[in-house]
């Protein structure tokens, strides 16, 4: 029903404006001082890669397939570490971070989950005999123990960076469930006719 000023008019030309900005914020997250702790996490993980992961090979040594990372006997379970370390663990914490975006918030935190159990058994297999009992010639490095407590952290903070976005936007889908059942109700009273007194 038309207001006789002519607001509801002059809202409804606006009402298309306000729903695509409202979709564009709904995909949108706000990290807010976890930014900061992300930023650092990302930062840790690239240090993590200029550092010994194991005897000298450093972590750009595993990730391009280095003399050295042979020469260490680095299993796939490293090198997979290391992969998902620069894919999830800066790559896509950074796009993140960056964009504002969440569904890049949700690759991050399912690739940092992921590079978390990798993280694990490129430890385990620095410390268990291979195939015939053969020994790796070292141990872990402090970079593989800095990356693996950089991806740590950046699932934490992403998870819950990701999970405040769904509490407030379930709760703005809840809210506008009830404005439009009061819109409707609303409308229903104005249809109804007055009974004829008899």
């Amino acid at each position: 029903m038309t207001q006789p000023d002519g607001s509801a008019d002059r809202f409804a030309e606006y009402a298309g404006d306000l729903r695509k900005a409202e979709k564009k914020v709904a995909g949108e997250i706000d990290p807010g001082a976890r930014a900061l702790v992300v930023a650092v996490a990302v930062l840790l993980a690239m240090v993590s890669l200029i550092l010994p992961h194991t005897g000298s090979a450093t972590g750009i040594e595993v990730l391009t397939f280095a003399p050295d990372s042979k020469a260490e006997l680095v299993t796939i379970t490293s090198k997979v570490f290391v992969y998902l370390l620069v894919i999830f663990g800066i790559g896509a914490s950074m796009l993140a971070l960056l964009t504002r975006r969440w569904l890049i918030a949700w690759i991050a935190l399912c690739g940092n989950a992921i590079a978390c159990v990798a993280g694990m058994l490129a430890w385990w297999s620095r410390n268990t005999p291979g195939v015939n009992d053969v020994h790796p010639p070292s141990g872990v490095g402090i970079g593989l123990v800095l990356g693996w407590l950089a991806v740590f952290v950046l699932t934490f903070h992403w998870a819950r960076v990701v999970w405040a976005r769904s509490t407030y936007h379930l709760a703005l889908e809840e809210e506008r469930r009830k404005e439009a059942a009061a819109r409707d109700a609303h409308a229903l009273s104005l249809q109804r006719k007055p009974d004829n007194p008899a």
